[in-house]
């Protein structure tokens, strides 16, 4: 593979549309079972807060030198400032709306010698004043930008889903989404969906060999009018199915420590590649060893456009 095209994707432009969330880590050690449960006790010695969801994508782009801009909803709480703080410090963008109804989408999770023990999720979804506010911040941004990126996490921000892509396709601006759920009709008419496996599964039924994959997932394409279809696999690497067929690269031989937030660091890898016009296999191969390193970090986390550079010497 040709060396990371840092310098090209500095002048990439991406935004960024859907369920922000706060993700938040308290790590402690467990010395003792509690006399009241038969629970471990959590002595919690760290606090940490990283951006989730739609903005751990845009904090992906930025990490790799894109300029980014993010839209989404928060409510006017602490969670909500935390977002905007972190957004600020990654040098992202925000057009964040403020839901007054809303309190900000927030998984917090425990965890004791870096086991995960616990996690709790606060969430609900924006009004439709916000979705109408999201609209518009869609319609106002998308002229600035190469690329769009919808990030669903079924927390409510794309519940008008269509209407958003079909705004960026009449302007003739690529859409790539990360879909939710087992009704893709919702996401007919985008440029590329990212079904991970069991998204995929969900959508077409389980496969027993590559071919039925192949057959399921090009009628999938073709029906939903997609230029692109990229099934993400695990640890069998990434499958892309386009017009031009199938094209599979393996997975890259790293050791996974946490898979949460890979699938928005692949996204991303994929957003600024194609912002810059490389091919749809490129911009696999680059996503998959963006997405190899992720799942070496605990927790959301990024890759940095030098983590790439490195994997490409």
């Amino acid at each position: 593979m040709n060396s990371f095209p840092a310098e090209a994707i500095s002048r990439s432009r991406v935004l960024v549309v859907g369920d922000v969330m706060l993700d938040r880590y308290w790590f402690g050690e467990v010395e003792r079972i509690s006399p009241e449960a038969p629970v471990p006790v959590v002595r919690v010695a760290r606090r940490e807060d990283r951006l989730g969801g739609a903005a751990n994508v845009a904090r992906n782009v930025a990490a790799l030198g894109g300029h980014v801009t993010l839209v989404g909803v928060l409510g006017q709480d602490e969670a909500g400032d935390s977002v905007r703080r972190l957004a600020t410090e990654a040098g992202i963008q925000g057009d964040l709306i403020a839901d007054n109804e809303l309190h900000t989408t927030l998984k917090m999770r425990v965890l004791g010698r870096q086991q995960q023990l616990l996690r709790v999720d606060f969430e609900q979804h924006p009004s439709q004043a916000s979705l109408d506010a999201v609209d518009a911040a869609l319609a106002r941004h998308m002229a600035n930008h190469d690329i769009v990126v919808l990030s669903d996490y079924a927390k409510g921000v794309l519940t008008r889903v269509e209407s958003l892509i079909a705004l960026a396709r009449n302007a003739g601006i690529p859409v790539l989404v990360d879909p939710k759920g087992d009704d893709y009709s919702r996401y007919r008419g985008a440029t590329l969906v990212t079904p991970n496996r069991s998204e995929m599964q969900q959508a077409v039924g389980r496969w027993s060999s590559e071919a039925e994959l192949t057959d399921r997932a090009q009628r999938l394409r073709a029906d939903l009018d997609l230029e692109a279809l990229l099934v993400t696999r695990s640890e069998q690497g990434m499958t892309l199915f386009s017009d031009a067929g199938r094209d599979h690269t393996d997975a890259q031989a790293h050791e996974v420590f946490d898979v949460s937030g890979a699938g928005d660091t692949v996204l991303a890898t994929l957003a600024v590649t194609r912002a810059i016009g490389l091919p749809w296999a490129e911009a696999m191969g680059w996503a998959n060893k963006a997405g190899g390193i992720a799942v070496g970090k605990l927790g959301t986390s990024i890759v940095t456009a030098s983590e790439l550079a490195g994997e490409s010497s």
